[in-house]
């Protein structure tokens, strides 16, 4: 009586916990799930915007039409390069400037609220802004680094195809790292201050205490940000649209770039849509490879 009783309950808790999670799951269902495969089933069809008649199975032939695309692999290149150096960068910054305000300074308080304002900056705002602030005429930068004397002349950091990328992704970095920075201090406050003591009073020093009980201590905070950033910035398309359209001369696109001239300016639904499976394709995969690398690298230490 007391098994079935229980057993009742728990179904009872499950079909209650399924109720209230109804709403968010019909909202994701509509929001992800059912755009997702229509980009999927769009991705093995012929299908154009401008030409409503043409529809029809072509199987991977959108794919091959993607991948033997002259500028695939320049873009998958600048799109490795973006996400890499701008996960990079706002893990460097976030670690840095989190420990740093988490210390007990003067006017901590005050830093902490004023280091988030780049993130909750519209990016539409701060893309036009340091747009304006680079500008090679009248640019208060360029001014200020010819007058510094770190160069002899203007630059044209969003024009030039050395520097575009790159400028771009220092913005990213820039307006980015904050959430980091937050994400960070949060953790640095579930690190019990009695491993600090003790670490100082064994004789540890700061890089030791570093390395040996901040990291551990902000280690799950510190992989869920770069899984989540890795995804958000590979898929970013706002930020480089806004600053150099991916230009010059292609210099600074990437694949969310490529899926919207597909999509945008050639009116081309089905090699847009074949693009967005293959990044999805190449996220998965990269997900599925860390774990493993995760576990290789636990046997190998395991055997040594």
């Amino acid at each position: 009586m007391e098994l079935s009783k229980k057993m009742n309950k728990e179904t009872a808790n499950r079909i209650n916990s399924l109720v209230y999670m109804g709403p968010a799951i019909i909202f994701m269902v509509f929001l992800i799930g059912i755009p997702l495969v229509q980009v999927i089933w769009d991705s093995f069809h012929a299908k154009s915007l401008t030409n409503p008649n043409l529809d029809g199975f072509v199987g991977l032939e959108n794919f091959k039409k993607v991948l033997s695309d002259q500028l695939f692999m320049n873009n998958l290149k600048n799109t490795v390069v973006w996400t890499i150096l701008s996960v990079f960068g706002e893990l460097l910054l976030g670690v840095t400037v989190g420990i740093a305000l988490n210390q007990k300074i003067k006017g901590r308080v005050a830093f902490r609220s004023m280091i988030i304002i780049p993130w909750i900056v519209p990016i539409a705002v701060a893309g036009l802004t340091w747009t304006w602030m680079l500008n090679p005429d009248y640019g208060i930068l360029n001014y200020l680094f010819v007058k510094l004397g770190l160069i002899d002349k203007s630059i044209y950091w969003l024009g030039d195809t050395e520097t575009a990328l790159l400028t771009v992704t220092f913005i990213n970095i820039w307006r980015t790292f904050p959430y980091w920075v937050i994400s960070i201090l949060a953790g640095l406050q579930s690190i019990p201050e009695d491993l600090y003591e003790a670490s100082a009073m064994d004789g540890a020093n700061i890089f030791y205490r570093f390395f040996h009980v901040t990291l551990p201590g902000l280690k799950n905070v510190i992989t869920t940000l770069i899984f989540m950033h890795i995804v958000w910035t590979s898929v970013n398309f706002d930020f480089i649209w806004i600053t150099t359209e991916g230009g010059p001369n292609y210099s600074s696109e990437t694949l969310p770039i490529m899926i919207y001239r597909f999509a945008m300016k050639s009116y081309d639904i089905g090699k847009s849509s074949a693009l967005s499976v293959i990044m999805i394709f190449i996220l998965l995969l990269l997900f599925a490879f860390i774990p493993l690398i995760k576990l290789v690298a636990k046997k190998i230490k395991e055997a040594a």
